[in-house]
């Protein structure tokens, strides 16, 4: 039987204001690392300095590379670990000391399952101070844990966050890794591909980590939007409609899906005066809305040409009314636009 070993990986890029707490809580495990590897994925900051500073007196290990992405350093680092399982974590999150404990024992007690190759926990959600915001967040999403079909995996976001997980080492080089075009949904894309490959995933739904979102998070961030539509793509190049077979992944799953997605951006980007965001969402919306279910297509054609022009001359609490109901009451929209040009 393979011992199971553990290498900690956090990529950092420009991560100096948290990376200190994050190797911590890394060194505070009830079981600790055998690994813990951070890569400097070309930072500007006084990050890699303080791992060095830690390194002097911590078995970590520093590594360095250009800057390439989130991804790129998760992968360089994983080539070059020697332990059987990888544990990711994001230099602005916090495992709580029970995090790898708790994770290894599902392979522990499933040693002969081969097929078994992620198990992750759930997540606290917290502020760019570290400060409690929700317990046990992933509760709130009403998502399925785990996935076991393909229809949940395409219909909705995976939320299985990388800073969650414990990874099977041979899995994960097999699935092909993250792919590193991708700064945001990288972790979806991998998952999904794991689910694909026929390894299993088991869930604990026990927090094992501080979640932190900040405005500085990927998930607020201009690549996370490119991101988004890079795996929109993929997503529609390699799970086609198959009316033969009267599955329609992208139609029925995949288009609604991301639309939501697109949609909740420019709300909030409207909501914070981001015009490049909100441009940006405006041109996404108009590439995913032909691939939508015909009814919910023909209403957003209908109003779309209303919306562009609130969107050109940024009445923006119109155009977030008009987003929020065209797409699903034709009449209610109507209704909103005459009471707002009365």
């Amino acid at each position: 039987m393979t011992i199971l070993t553990i290498a900690t990986i956090i990529p950092l890029y420009n991560g100096g204001a948290f990376i200190r707490d994050a190797l911590e809580s890394v060194l505070a495990q009830s079981w600790p690392s055998d690994e813990i590897l951070v890569v400097d994925d070309g930072s500007t900051d006084d990050g890699p300095a303080i791992v060095e500073e830690m390194a002097k007196i911590h078995p970590i290990t520093l590594l360095r590379k250009p800057n390439g992405g989130q991804s790129s350093a998760r992968n360089f680092a994983a080539e070059r670990c020697s332990s059987s399982h990888i544990a990711l974590l994001d230099q602005d999150d916090i495992w709580y000391p029970d995090h790898l404990a708790t994770l290894r024992q599902p392979f522990v007690d499933a040693a002969t399952d081969e097929r078994l190759a992620v198990v992750y926990g759930n997540l606290d959600h917290v502020d760019r101070d570290g400060k409690m915001v929700a317990h046990n967040c992933l509760d709130i999403f009403c998502a399925t844990h785990p996935k076991t079909t393909l229809q949940q995996c395409l219909g909705e976001d995976m939320f299985i966050l990388p800073g969650a997980t414990l990874i099977e080492k041979g899995a994960f080089f097999a699935a092909g890794k993250f792919d590193e075009r991708l700064s945001g949904y990288e972790d979806d894309d991998f998952f999904l591909r794991i689910f694909r490959d026929g390894y299993r995933s088991a869930y604990v739904d026990h927090a094992v980590t501080k979640w932190r979102i900040h405005p500085g998070s990927t998930s607020y961030s201009l690549r996370m939007a490119v991101s988004r539509m890079i795996y929109y793509r993929k997503l529609v190049e390699t799970y086609p409609n198959e009316p033969r077979l009267h599955q329609f992944w992208i139609r029925d799953l995949v288009a609604p899906r991301f639309f939501r997605s697109v949609v909740g951006d420019y709300i909030n980007g409207s909501k914070a005066g981001d015009k490049p965001r909100m441009d940006r969402c405006w041109a996404d919306m108009r590439v995913i809305a032909p691939e939508l279910p015909r009814r919910t297509r023909r209403r957003f054609r209908r109003v779309a040409p209303l919306i562009h022009v609130v969107h050109r001359v940024r009445l923006t609490n119109l155009a977030r009314m008009l987003l929020r109901y065209a797409i699903s009451d034709r009449k209610k929209a109507a209704v909103v636009l005459q009471r707002q040009v009365a």
